[in-house]
């Protein structure tokens, strides 16, 4: 029996825009990081969402608010209005569900979802790009500069300078090409 591997998540501060990394590369060959049910189980459970179970159809729905939620913060970080049928699928995601924020035993706040459903996890994921659409978070929405991501991104770095969605991935990628470039150019010019 093989084993199956699949590309590992990217894991971020926010968990809206961590969800919508599940998707990478936009603009370059995408890399589908939850590509079957159990995939998104691992992501949500990773997240601190466990779910009893994921169906076909629930990871359908799953991947429609992560691209609402993406298409909503990338109009954001482009100063437009998010598309009214994006804002429609959040909205309907964010009351969908049924969760609670509670306060752990260590001072911090948990969700507890109501059935362990992924439309339970989907209504926190919602609730939290509702936050950093809105707004109502410290932060902007921007893009990532890497012309093959260009993933959206909430920046709460002091003054707002971050260019990537991460600088381990998307920055260090950039970072060797121009220094790839900057090398090749040298050598043509010495020669």
């Amino acid at each position: 029996m093989s084993v199956k591997h699949f590309p590992e998540f990217r894991l971020g501060k926010v968990l809206a825009t961590s969800f919508t990394a599940t998707l990478t590369e936009r603009c370059g060959e995408p890399v589908e990081r939850i590509p079957v049910p159990h995939r998104l189980v691992d992501w949500l459970a990773i997240n601190g969402l466990v779910v009893d179970s994921c169906s076909d159809s629930q990871l359908d729905h799953a991947r429609e608010l992560r691209e609402s939620i993406h298409a909503a913060a990338t109009a954001v970080a482009n100063q437009t209005l998010p598309p009214p049928s994006a804002v429609q699928v959040i909205n309907d995601c964010s009351t969908g569900g049924l969760a609670s924020v509670i306060l752990s035993s260590e001072g911090s706040q948990e969700w507890r979802l109501g059935s362990a459903s992924v439309e339970d996890a989907l209504s926190v994921i919602a609730a939290d790009a509702i936050s950093i659409i809105s707004g109502e978070r410290e932060g902007k929405m921007d893009l990532c500069a890497s012309p093959t991501c260009r993933a959206a991104f909430f920046d709460t770095s002091r003054g707002a300078t971050r260019r990537w969605c991460e600088m381990n991935t998307c920055g260090n990628r950039e970072k060797k090409a121009r220094f790839l470039a900057n090398k090749r150019q040298n050598s043509s010019l010495a020669s």
